[in-house]
Order: structure tokens, then sequence, then C-alpha cells
């Protein structure tokens, strides 16, 4: 039988995600130490190096202690945050303090003590999370690097499992395209969605466009959506609802240039042959990212100003929402954007009739 390893490591880049698999280790740790008193809960949170060694003694203080009834004990040392490629994390004097702590994960004997450590972020390129790997009961929750997208989307579709549906075609891309990278965000409205589907039921593409906030790309306003497909009379009508609902005409303004812009690029690629509409979305975006991603320097944030930086499957549902417009089209409609903000801040009492003169000129042509 394997000797059992002298500690419990849990780490990953989303800090929601290992605190909850931490939290699930504790309480099933928890079970063998029936004693309340033997069980220990510690902050290692740190804003400086001060900090640092604050937690660090504490947590040596508590691993130190011996039982007062002579059983085991359970220490959880949570939210250890000065592992990772920060000031704080790369100072001399944390690198030390991080040397002392393990030296003295070293002495714990796990017949006596049980310690279970969480860390959020990790710089796993360094020399104490490597020994952690190797030493440690360890645990990499959520992934990193590449593969965060497909980590996200295996946490929802494991979350969805144990509430007994699944999604259909298209929901859970455009889930994760509607709320991004917020692991919470993104279990709460799984349950919301499994809920309104019932047990046993999909949860339906159109349940999350009517039901999941736009939290990622801040541009599902029912007026873009319309004015994007084309249709007068719906723009027209979606414009009066929410003016009728005390709406200001910038965020529709905004959400009108954030698309243009993104099908700006979209139409170009098309028109140049680098990618084509298919029946999945947009085809050939690696390759066409690989030829004109240098363009984009230091423009790694989600952004409609880089097409690459967005969700392609959520490009490709904006592009094939619809007739995509030419780009002369999308050109003269990023010009009357700018015409219509302007003539909001002439006429600030009018901002619907604004509005709603910019939407027959663009569509009416």
């Amino acid at each position: 039988m394997a000797a059992a390893k002298p500690f419990i490591f849990v780490c990953g880049a989303d800090d929601f995600l290992v605190n909850r698999a931490g939290k699930a280790r504790f309480e099933e740790l928890a079970l063998e130490v029936t004693d309340e008193f033997s069980r220990e809960v510690l902050s290692g949170f740190a804003g400086n190096v001060g900090e640092v060694e604050t937690a660090i003694n504490r947590f040596r203080e508590s691993v130190q202690t011996v039982s007062m009834f002579g059983g085991k004990r359970l220490v959880w040392f949570k939210d250890v945050n000065f592992l990772a490629d920060t000031v704080t994390g790369r100072a001399e004097s944390t690198l030390k303090l991080v040397e002392d702590l393990k030296e003295l994960l070293e002495t714990i004997d796990p017949e006596q003590v049980t310690v279970l450590i969480t860390a959020t972020p990790v710089d796993r390129r360094r020399a104490f999370p490597k020994w952690c790997e190797k030493t440690a009961d360890f645990l990499l929750v959520g992934g990193d690097g590449d593969s965060a997208a497909e980590a996200l989307a295996g946490v929802v579709l494991a979350e969805a499992r144990e509430l007994g549906v699944n999604f259909g075609e298209g929901a859970l891309q455009l889930l994760l395209a509607k709320v991004g990278a917020n692991t919470r965000l993104l279990i709460e409205e799984t349950h919301k969605l499994a809920t309104y589907a019932g047990e046993g039921k999909p949860i339906e593409e159109a349940f999350v466009a009517e039901l999941t906030p736009n939290v990622a790309e801040g541009d599902f306003f029912e007026a873009a959506e319309a004015f994007f497909s084309g249709d007068l009379k719906w723009t027209l009508a979606a414009l009066h609802r929410h003016f009728f609902t005390g709406g200001d005409a910038r965020p529709i303004i905004s959400a009108l240039q954030n698309r243009n812009r993104i099908l700006l690029q979209v139409r170009a690629l098309i028109d140049a042959g680098d990618v084509r509409l298919g029946p999945r979305g947009l085809d050939g975006m690696p390759k066409a990212q690989a030829a004109y991603g240098k363009h984009f320097v230091g423009a790694t944030e989600k952004s409609s100003y880089n097409l690459f930086s967005q969700n392609a499957w959520y490009v490709g549902k904006l592009a094939s929402t619809g007739k995509l417009p030419t780009l002369r089209r999308l050109i003269d409609n990023q010009q009357e954007f700018i015409v219509a903000f302007g003539d909001i801040v002439k006429r600030s009492d009018e901002q619907e009739e604004v509005l709603r003169d910019m939407a027959v000129r663009c569509l009416s042509a």
C-alpha cells in the first residue's frame, strides 16, 4: 500500500473553482476529524511581504499544535495568493519565506495532521509548485493556458450533468459567449436554465438567448439584434420599447458600433477569401488569425476592435444572423452612428427620434 502523501495541494487559475474544490475536500476530510477544535481554517491571502510572513507563521503554529485530546488535526491553508507572478510573489523575501514553507511541509506527519492548501493563481514555472506536484496529493483545477475555454465548457457540462439536464445545439456556446470567463456566474446561470428547462429536458439555445444577461460582450440589446437583421419594423419597435422604459441612446449606439466593427472585419476577410460562412459559423478563423493577428500588437483583451479576441462561435453567430451587409453598407453604418451621436448631444431630449431617423436611413437604403 502506497504511503500517504504529506499534504494536499489544490491550485488553479480560477479562484471560484479552486475554493469550491478545496471546500469539498475539507468537508470530506472533516468526517475523519470529528472534534471541531481539531479543525482549523487559516487565510493565506497576502497583500505584501509582511502579510506573507504573518500568514506562514500562523500556519506554522497551527500545524505544530498538538491536538488537545490526542487525535488527528485538520488544517486548511486557503486563499494562498503569494505563489503567483506578482510583485509580492516575485519579491526575494517572499521566495525565501516560500522556501521556509517548503521545509515546514517536509516535516509534516500525515498521521498527526492533515494539511490542505488551496492556492490561486499559481506560477507553475517556479520550484515550489513543481515540488508540490511531485510531493503532495496534487490537484490542478480548471486547467490553464490555452485549455481555459475548454475547461470552462467542461465545468458547465459537469454541472449540467449533476442537475440532470444537457445542452441543446448551440446553447452551451451561446452561454459561454454571453457570460465569458466568469465561472461563478456560469454555474449560477446553468442552475437557472436547468430549472427553467425542467428535469431531464435540454437547455435550448432560445432559453439562453432569452434568460441569460450578456455580461461578456455587452451588446445583446434587442435593438442591435433587430438592426443587424435588417428588419426596420422590428428595429423601430425595439427602440420604442427601450425608450419607453427610460433607456438612454448612448448604450444603443455603443452596441451598434461594437457589432458593426466586428462585422466590418468579418466582411473584409470574407471578401478577401480568407474565411467563409458555413453551417457551423465562420470557417477559417485560425488561418486568418495566423495571417493578420500580427497587426493587433498588444490588443490581447476582448475588444470589438480586434476580431481575433472574440469568441469564434459568437462571431460566426453574429455574421450569420440575417444577411451580412456589404462592406460599403457597414462603413456607411459607422458614419451614421457618428452623426447620430452628434445629434444626440445637440438634441438630448429627442434621443428616440434621432435613433429612429438613423435606423430609417440605414435600413431603407
